[in-house]
């Protein structure tokens, strides 16, 4: 699973065509690691290019160095070219050798609200100890929202242990395909069976929940 990359240009107008909400769309023009190349920077900055035209509210980011540190120089490039819209530096934080380091080199960059992260850990349950940290150093200069592994389990813990004003939920359900036929023999994906047979989308029950409680 490579995880969540830019979503397509149709797509972006469909949502915002259909919803009063802000809409945040991510920059990341491929799975993986964020040490981009050139091309692969040059791609970030037309897809924000892109966000402007459709009306996008803001964007969502990150760039490293290979020494695990925040690729200042080419954040602060997607943060001028992102102006007026908002900015969040996502969970490349979490990738990072340095959290509180990173924290404050995003502050001083500038122009970036707030910063996703699961307390550089395989959840924000987990990373719990580092995000009550965070927040504590950040101190009002920049929002903290975690992210990751958040369900109705847990997101009252977490929200009342770092004071969080914003969380990052997928709230993640599936459904059925409506294919009638299916091939056994061929997938569309990385796995032998066929996922796209089970459609992945946002659970609403789930997404109630965690909204009730927070």
């Amino acid at each position: 699973m490579e995880g969540g990359i830019t979503p397509s240009a149709g797509l972006i107008a469909t949502v915002k065509a259909k919803t009063s909400l802000p809409v945040m769309v991510m920059i990341r023009p491929r799975g993986g690691d964020f040490c981009y190349d050139d091309d692969e920077f040059e791609a970030m900055l037309h897809d924000i290019k892109l966000c402007h035209s459709l009306k996008a509210d803001g964007v969502v980011f990150g760039v490293l160095l290979p020494d695990g540190s925040v690729d200042k120089t080419r954040v602060k490039t997607l943060v001028e070219a992102s102006l007026p819209m908002k900015v969040t530096f996502h969970r490349a934080f979490d990738m990072v050798k340095d959290p509180f380091q990173a924290l404050e080199d995003i502050i001083e960059i500038g122009g970036i609200q707030r910063i996703l992260t699961s307390g550089c850990e395989r959840s924000a349950y987990d990373g719990l100890d580092l995000l009550v940290d965070l927040s504590k150093r950040a101190n009002g200069r920049i929002i903290i929202m975690p992210g990751a592994g958040i369900t109705e389990r847990n997101v009252n813990k977490i929200v009342s242990a770092m004071n969080a004003t914003e969380v990052h939920v997928g709230a993640g359900g599936s459904k059925e395909s409506r294919m009638e036929f299916r091939n056994p023999y061929c997938s569309m994906g990385y796995a032998i069976t066929a996922p796209e047979y089970a459609l992945k989308v946002t659970s609403e029950s789930k997404l109630g929940g965690m909204i009730q409680k927070f």
